[in-house]
Parts: C-alpha cells; sequence; structure tokens
C-alpha cells in the first residue's frame, strides 16, 4: 500500500502537468478570433483618415465619382467592422472571450464562423483602405 500511494500521486501529477502543457501550445480558437481583432481595430482610425480625403474630393467628375465609390467601400468595411463586434457580444459572455470559459457545442459552432467572418472581415477592411489609397495617388 506504501508503494501504491506515491505511484497514483505520480501519475496524478503527470496527469497535471501534461493538461497544463497542452494549455500552453498556443493561443486557443477565442484568442486567435480576438487577436484579428486586435489586429484590425485600429484600422479604423484610418479609414476615418482616408473617408475624410476622399470626401473633400467627390464631385460629379469621372475621378470624383470613383473617390465616392471608394469612400462608401470604406464606410461599408467601417459598419460591417461595427456589426461583427456587436453581434459576436451577442453570441458570447465576457467570460468566454476574455477568461476562456467553456463553450457550449452550439457556441464552439458558432465560434467556428465567427472565426471565418473576422478573417473575411480582415479582408474586407485591408482591401478597402488599399483601394482608397490606390484611387488618392492616381
Amino acid at each position: 500500500m506504501k508503494r501504491i500511494l506515491p505511484c497514483i500521486l505520480l501519475l496524478l501529477l503527470s496527469f497535471q502537468a501534461c493538461k497544463n502543457v497542452k494549455e500552453k501550445d498556443g493561443p486557443t480558437q477565442m484568442e486567435q478570433v480576438m487577436a484579428v481583432h486586435d489586429e484590425v481595430m485600429p484600422e479604423m482610425k484610418t479609414i476615418a483618415e482616408l473617408v475624410g480625403e476622399l470626401r473633400a474630393k467627390v464631385d460629379s467628375t469621372e475621378q470624383g465619382l470613383k473617390y465616392e465609390k471608394a469612400m462608401k467601400d470604406l464606410q461599408a468595411s467601417h459598419k460591417a467592422m461595427f456589426d461583427w463586434m456587436q453581434n459576436f457580444g451577442t453570441r458570447f459572455t465576457s467570460d468566454e472571450i476574455l477568461d476562456g470559459a467553456p463553450l457550449t457545442e452550439e457556441k464552439q459552432k458558432w465560434l467556428d464562423e465567427e472565426e471565418d467572418k473576422v478573417m473575411e472581415l480582415k479582408e474586407q477592411i485591408q482591401g478597402s483602405i488599399d483601394r482608397a489609397r490606390g484611387i488618392l495617388e492616381e
């Protein structure tokens, strides 16, 4: 019996150590989604600045209409970001987002969807910024 107790204790400690290593292997899916959000969020300032530049150049000429289209594209990206954040916030609790609280099976499916959405959002935002800068450089 004296030998079994240390073996059981050693086994339990090994399982706990493996669990801790697994948890520290890398960011969780939620952390990855939030990292994309955190990467893209500062671009809202860039969008606002570009909209201001474009608005001043909008008129009824062909070039002015290009400026207007680029401006509307930026505004749509801005709106998409805030719509995504609002929807994301209604689907998940702050504990799930910030503290890694476990997700139900349904919420895990939602997180899979949100991961795809935030990647598309990132592309939309960066694309609208790139196109606006390109038109302003013409």
